[in-house]
């Protein structure tokens, strides 16, 4: 009898979690490897959130939550959607989820039938496919690449939605490229979207608060209210509140299909664990005055990284408008040979290459769906991210 399922072939393992595993194997075997691969901020969580989950174990709140989350966070995410976003969600309409991926999954479970198709812009982030696979869904991947800034055009949008459209998946700032959609860039897609109101909207909303030069953040229900009853705007804490581990997700949306998402929680994890909620609590409502801070050092790291990546041969990277990674395009280095005797056939050939024999782990552009690049996620040091540029720099150099 056949011990794994069939569903289990029709997805892959995280390449971005492979590429961060096998740097640390090597390290550990005592390789001098610097590892790009994670979307981890490298900031303590912040002292106030700490206490406030230090707290919460003192006061025995260790015990079963609400499936979904405790009514007190619930009541904070509401009044972020409204403070910042200008979205008015009552309790009810919110879900708590361990971690975005979470709340991402229960969604697509939730909605999901055979035929359905969900529209997906490339480069995406390496989880939205085969969630929808997972999910008995059908991906359409539109590319979006560099000539367009990584953003996906309205005329796109258009010709790939069919009868069969369910979701409609957007991410501003996007991982793995860091585009950040304009209000006006925004605004052409809901246009689309208001002409087919069969198309839901999941839009997740991760790095929001990670934004540079003055760039303004907006999500397609603030900018088109008239899509607000069919749109999912996801959010959580792990990157801007540099709170990765702890493992909150949130997402405000109609209150069908929050409690359909419910269900699907009840099922699998039931609650978030109860100290992060806490946690979480305390960064949404709590003293902001760090983020500009993160921002800064995310701003300055951004700067270094990009022009010392456009400074080596066959790479063009372009400038983000948020988030904390770059997408270069190496087409310049593609059919080049390495010092070492690799042939650079791909960007997954270029990334190999750049690990065995620089050390550097990065995630290869296929992994998105979209080549021939490879992300760089600069959340770490300024010291490193010198370091490992100039090591690709090298590399690049030697390509022949």
């Amino acid at each position: 009898m056949q011990l794994l399922s069939d569903t289990l072939g029709r997805v892959k393992p995280s390449a971005t979690i492979a590429v961060t595993n096998k740097a640390r194997e090597l390290q550990a075997a005592g390789r001098d490897v610097i590892g790009l691969g994670a979307g981890e901020p490298d900031f303590d969580t912040p002292a106030t959130i700490r206490e406030a989950a230090k707290r919460a174990i003192d006061e025995g709140r260790t015990k079963y939550t609400a499936v979904d989350g405790i009514p007190e966070l619930k009541a904070a995410i509401a009044a972020k959607f409204l403070r910042e976003n200008g979205l008015n969600y009552a309790p009810g309409q919110i879900t708590v989820g361990t971690g975005g991926k979470q709340v991402l999954y229960n969604a697509l479970m939730a909605t999901l039938n055979a035929g359905d198709e969900v529209v997906i812009p490339a480069p995406y982030w390496v989880s939205y496919p085969d969630m929808v696979l997972l999910a008995g869904g059908t991906p359409v991947v539109v590319p979006a690449g560099i000539e367009t800034a990584f953003k996906l055009t309205p005329e796109a949008l258009e010709a790939a939605i069919t009868p069969r459209t369910k979701w409609f998946i957007f991410n501003s700032p996007s991982n793995p490229t860091g585009a950040g959609y304009t209000r006006a860039e925004l605004k052409a897609l809901t246009e689309v979207l208001m002409r087919h109101p069969h198309v839901w909207v999941m839009s997740d909303d991760m790095y929001e608060h990670l934004v540079f030069d003055g760039f303004e953040f907006c999500t397609p229900a603030q900018v088109e209210p008239g899509l607000y009853e069919r749109t999912l705007t996801c959010n959580g804490v792990s990157k801007a509140y540099a709170m990765t581990g702890w493992r909150i997700g949130y997402a405000g949306g109609p209150v069908e299909l929050i409690r359909a998402m419910g269900t699907i929680q009840s099922q699998s994890t039931s609650n978030p664990c109860s100290i992060s909620q806490y946690a979480a609590l305390e960064a949404l409502s709590g003293p902001q005055d760090f983020l500009p801070e993160f921002r800064a050092a995310f701003q300055r790291r951004r700067d270094l990284v990009v022009g010392m990546l456009n400074a080596a041969e066959g790479v063009t990277c372009p400038v983000p408008e948020g988030a904390f990674y770059v997408y270069p395009d190496i087409s310049g280095c593609i059919g080049k040979t390495s010092k070492g005797g690799a042939r650079i056939t791909d960007d997954e050939a270029f990334a190999t290459a750049l690990l065995e024999e620089e050390g550097v782990a990065v995630v290869f552009g296929a992994a998105f769906g979209l080549s021939p690049n490879f992300r760089v996620s600069y959340a770490t040091s300024d010291a490193v991210l010198r370091e490992a540029c100039a090591r690709i720099q090298r590399f690049c150099a030697g390509l022949a």
